[in-house]
């Protein structure tokens, strides 16, 4: 059993295990559930850790007495509540209808189900019955009739919990939620800590900054509608010694895509305290008698071996338990992508010139990016008018799509639903549709707004919209884009009082038009995009498995925007393109090996005209295809591993390795050629000892064993910006 109860008295004790962990939590004699223990397998109720002196200023629980070492300010929590003596991050808030604020949430009782639970309209990791378990831990508070349930799925086999709350008002007057976070950890017992972030910008996200706690808190968080490029809604916290490979840590990730917010606080007793959820500064909800509000999903998983492992875990889970549908697993189609060939400047015959030579050359599908719609020749007009401009494609998209099919290539289309142009007959014939608030000029972004995604005839007509263009050709691709960040916060659809329920509203209405589309075209793969990765997250994934990573499709870049990528998301997940140099977006010129070894370690493909190339880089395309498609499952389902830190590093290298570690492709790029170089040398991981491996194209044979611990000599380089790509098999 993945879950069990251990009970003396009042007393009550949770063990959630995995594989290699153990997460343990306490109800005490005053029914109060805390947090005892998140690590590894230990055979032992660890409450015995549990030991304070009497803090003062800490005030204490009033069935306490002068029990004055009781304090909700320095007892670890399970979920923190605010307003009853814990001055610390608060899990959950609410106003009552008196405009108090407290929350005390008791033990009622508790149940234990096969299965993993479900959140209703919401992405979630699922599982068959006999791969999780669900603990469901029901709280009530001591004055009101809000009660909050626990919900804790527990998956041993991929070593991950899953937490979300459901917060019910079973009393007869409104209760208004201020905060409710997915999930709190606490981390009682000392030890020195350190936090990863992945912070950026456009064309420059998830950059990876590691640094110690500070006594405070610290915070990583969006306000923007969307989980954003400036931070990514995942966490990873580690012990100073925590390597790739050593170490203790604990890594989360929210399964939202909409303003979220992760704090982290070290307490004057030095103790640790996570609280991640949907931002508190967006969100404001009403819940009437009898109504539930539920949190979207975190995921939580520990390594003892350091962040390596705990990747993994991450990567298995979200490629086999949040991805799903027809692309989850199979090989996806190597692309070309005509936006940085033609932008807004194309007719059909431009894309049949393109289409011809990539069909040539071994690409699977075309995809026709932004301005096949309305009046659009430019980014100020046309959005939200998903009608052919047969202007620009004469004889309409069918007649396209299918000369296109007819050279044996599939066919992909570029939508960016949420948004509407100003110059659209969209907005001149529904204005109000628009987010914008009354009596106030509305914020433009890419000079576009945004459209009301809480209103349901909104997500109607887009979804009428889009079906009538997916039916009306053989399209077996859609990129679902999102250029611009959300403000200008309100909607028709709610009254005054409950303008706080828009944002997480937005993200009900965008995840249901997901659904339904998703349901409706199973065979067409979507691909999440919001100016690159400005929505790279879990949620997203649950719809459209995999994403466009980057903006900025610079090989050298996009190592590093891939290393940070990595640490959460799997690389099947990942969508990566060989694009023209010098590069459009830094102006850098880097080998045509290069890019595609870049761009491999995710769904390969090209973002140029390959009409330009000459014919001996169209023999090097023609080459990179064919290997991706050779390479393809090793790269998409093997384990991949981060053989060194571009951040810091002189090269950028990694590996994947079959799950029987009987093929390894090390893939990469050294950055600097020198003088009089020595040779760089990389040791391998995840290969066994005992076997033999050949390079392929040589006759060199190398053990396991000096793979591992001599490591390889990586190619002698010449210029910048050297590829690196060697396939060692077993011999």
């Amino acid at each position: 059993m993945a879950i069990r109860i251990c009970s003396q008295k009042e007393i009550i004790t949770f063990w959630l295990e995995t594989d290699h962990s153990l997460y343990q939590m306490q109800v005490d004699g005053y029914g109060l559930l805390h947090h005892l223990w998140y690590g590894e397998k230990t055979d032992c109720e660890m409450q015995y850790l549990l030991d304070y002196p009497d803090v003062g200023f800490s005030g204490n629980l009033y069935e306490a007495e002068n029990q004055r070492t009781y304090s909700l300010d320095t007892r670890p929590q399970e979920y923190a509540c605010a307003g009853v003596g814990d001055y610390r991050i608060p899990a959950v808030s609410a106003v009552h209808a008196d405009g108090s604020n407290a929350l005390d949430l008791r033990y009622v009782n508790h149940t234990i189900r096969k299965g993993k639970y479900r959140i209703s309209g919401l992405p979630a990791m699922y599982a068959e019955d006999d791969a999780a378990e669900t603990l469901e831990i029901r709280l009530k508070d001591t004055a009101s009739d809000v009660e909050v349930t626990l919900k804790d799925g527990v998956l041993p086999a991929l070593d991950m919990i899953t937490r979300c709350a459901e917060i019910h008002n079973q009393g007869e007057t409104d209760v208004i939620l201020t905060r409710a976070a997915s999930f709190c950890l606490d981390i009682p017992y000392g030890s020195s800590w350190e936090w990863m972030h992945f912070h950026g910008r456009h064309t420059m996200e998830r950059q990876v900054e590691r640094m110690p706690l500070l006594h405070g808190i610290q915070e990583s968080s969006s306000r923007r509608g969307a989980s954003s490029h400036q931070q990514n809604p995942t966490l990873l916290l580690c012990q100073p010694d925590c390597t790739e490979t050593s170490g203790v840590c604990i890594g989360a990730a929210l399964v939202y895509s909409g303003s979220f917010q992760t704090q982290v606080e070290l307490d004057q007793l030095g103790q640790v305290r996570v609280v991640m959820g949907i931002h508190p500064d967006l969100f404001r909800w009403t819940l009437h008698a009898g109504e539930t509000f539920a949190t979207p999903e975190a995921m939580l998983s520990y390594s003892g071996t350091g962040m390596e492992t705990l990747s993994h875990n991450f990567h298995r889970a979200m490629r086999d338990h949040i991805c799903r549908g027809k692309y989850q697993h199979i090989e996806r189609p190597v692309l070309i992508n005509n936006w940085e060939a033609t932008y807004f400047d194309f007719n059909a015959e431009k894309i049949l010139h393109i289409a011809e030579e990539a069909a040539r050359l071994g690409v699977d599908m075309l995809v026709l990016d932004d301005g096949w719609f309305g009046k659009r020749n430019s980014d100020v007009s046309g959005l939200g008018d998903w009608v052919v401009n047969e202007k620009k494609l004469q004889g309409g998209l069918g007649s396209l799509v299918d000369k296109i099919r007819a050279m044996g290539m599939r066919f992909g289309i570029w939508f960016e639903p949420e948004m509407v142009s100003e110059d659209s007959d969209l907005y001149r014939t529904h204005p109000e549709w628009a987010i914008q608030i009354p009596g106030r000029q509305p914020n433009r972004g890419r000079y576009q707004l945004l459209l009301d995604m809480t209103n349901p005839d909104v997500v109607e007509y887009l979804y009428d919209a889009m079906c009538k263009i997916l039916r009306c050709a053989d399209i077996s691709y859609v990129k679902w884009d999102m250029n611009r960040s959300i403000c200008d916060w309100y909607t028709s659809t709610l009254p005054a009082a409950r303008q706080g329920e828009m944002a997480h509203r937005y993200m009900l209405g965008l995840y249901s038009l997901l659904e339904r589309l998703t349901s409706e075209f199973p065979d067409v793969l979507f691909e999440g995009c919001s100016g690159g990765g400005g929505r790279f997250d879990a949620g997203m994934l649950y719809y459209c498995p995999q994403i466009w990573c980057s903006d900025d499709t610079d090989a050298y870049e996009r190592t590093k925007i891939q290393y940070g990528t990595s640490f959460f998301y799997p690389i099947s997940a990942v969508g990566s393109h060989v694009s023209i140099v010098p590069n459009h977006q830094t102006g850098r010129v880097t080998p045509l090996e290069s890019r595609a070894v870049t761009a491999m370690a995710g769904s390969f493909g090209y973002e140029l005209d390959l009409n330009h190339l000459s014919e001996t880089e169209k023999e090097e395309v023609r080459k990179q295809i064919a290997q991706f498609k050779a390479f393809g499952s090793l790269i998409h389902n093997g384990k991949y591993y981060r053989l060194t830190n571009p951040m810091t590093d002189k090269a950028a290298i990694w590996s994947f390795v079959t799950q029987d570690a009987s093929e390894v492709l090390v893939q990469g790029m050294q950055f600097r050629t020198e003088p009089n170089m020595v040779r760089y040398v990389v040791r391998l991981r995840g290969l066994s000892s005992e076997k033999q491996y050949r390079l392929e194209g040589t006759e060199q044979v190398y053990s396991g064993a000096a793979l591992m611990y001599g490591g390889v000599l990586l190619p002698r380089s010449w210029g910048d910006y050297t590829p690196v790509s060697m396939h060692f098999v077993e011999a």
